[in-house]
């Protein structure tokens, strides 16, 4: 089914951009973003370039996805539902957790949160990356030109904003689904250089 999914967004033109195979062990253990995140699209093309890179890849989605039909088809493909609207869901601890005890997991994160247009990432991956002693992935879908992939790893330092500067540069020629969906002007200028 994994192969499968992969030859149709191939057919449909999509070209996956991939680092050399000796590299792809670091993926492996990793937090990895998808940015910028406009489209439910986003989703269906990510879960590509994800088996593509036979990544043990789980990723939190909203429990409002986990109903039927759906729910098989979540669960299957890395899916952890998590209630957004509960404080107390502890999903930084529990992605922590999960990364110390298991060598061949990999984290997958939107940090925008939305497919809406945001001024601020959420935190959550970068303090599940720092916790957890992980590199963060940078990935991408570019609908201009119909490329996907992973760009370099990212080692937190531990200065959020700092390294929001350094990881927004990466996304600065970013090829969004929606137009008015991905602020890069607006985050570019919420972590732009102190005063």
């Amino acid at each position: 089914m994994k192969r499968f999914w992969i030859s149709i967004v191939r057919l449909f033109g999509w070209k996956f951009d991939l680092p050399p195979e000796e590299d792809w062990k670091r993926l492996h253990h990793c937090v990895l973003i998808e940015v910028p995140h406009t489209s439910i699209y986003d989703f269906l093309l990510g879960a590509a370039c994800v088996w593509r890179l036979g990544l043990n890849g789980k990723f939190f989605i909203k429990k409002e996805f986990f109903v039927f039909p759906l729910r098989k088809f979540m669960r299957w493909s890395g899916a952890v539902a998590i209630d957004r609207g509960n404080r107390g869901n502890h999903m930084v601890e529990q992605a922590v957790e999960a990364l110390k005890n298991n060598e061949e997991l990999t984290i997958i994160i939107t940090p925008e949160g939305t497919r809406k247009s945001v001024k601020r990432f959420k935190r959550g991956f970068y303090e599940i990356a720092t916790q957890a002693q992980v590199p963060i992935a940078l990935t991408y879908i570019n609908y201009r030109t119909r490329h996907m992939g992973v760009g370099p790893l990212f080692e937190p330092t531990g200065n959020f904003e700092n390294d929001m500067r350094e990881i927004l540069k990466f996304y600065a020629d970013a090829g969004p689904r929606d137009k008015k969906g991905w602020n890069y002007a607006g985050l570019t200028t919420t972590y732009g250089e102190k005063k």
